[in-house]
């Protein structure tokens, strides 16, 4: 893993865990190569929608609380290399995003929702790490 994307995971980690660390700035994650996968923060529902027209787009719903969550963070901070390059992958707050999570038919933390270019939810899926973000996600 890069430097760069080491970083950004890092700062997406502690700023969802709660932490004095700033944000992740879009500057941050478009710094990001186009040959490796991109991580974002969840802002807005505009800014969700942007990203799917753009690329792939899962989001990742996270619960500091959650151990599958924790472990799963983990693993594709060690493995960010393996993921498909043409995946966004967008980091919510279980516990914070319930509009988000409504409108998606989230139920359960440790969840993966892959978009269609207009935001709208194609396939939930739990747990997996790499492995199944590629699967379901993958080109």
């Amino acid at each position: 893993m890069t430097p760069l994307i080491k970083s950004t995971m890092l700062a997406v980690l502690l700023t969802i865990t709660g932490s004095n660390a700033a944000p992740l700035r879009a500057e941050e994650a478009a710094a990001i190569s186009e040959n490796a996968a991109r991580l974002v923060q969840f802002s807005t529902r505009d800014k969700l929608a942007d990203l799917a027209a753009e690329r792939r787009t899962v989001v990742f719903f996270y619960a500091t609380w959650c151990p599958n969550c924790i472990l799963t963070l983990s693993e594709l901070s060690e493995r960010w290399a393996e993921i498909d390059p043409g995946i966004t992958l967008v980091i919510a707050d279980y516990d914070r995003e319930k509009a988000l999570k409504a409108e998606y038919g989230v139920t359960y933390q440790d969840t993966f929702v892959l978009l269609d270019a207009k935001a709208a939810p194609v396939r939930l899926w739990n747990a997996g790490g790499v492995a199944g973000l590629n699967r379901n996600a993958g080109s």
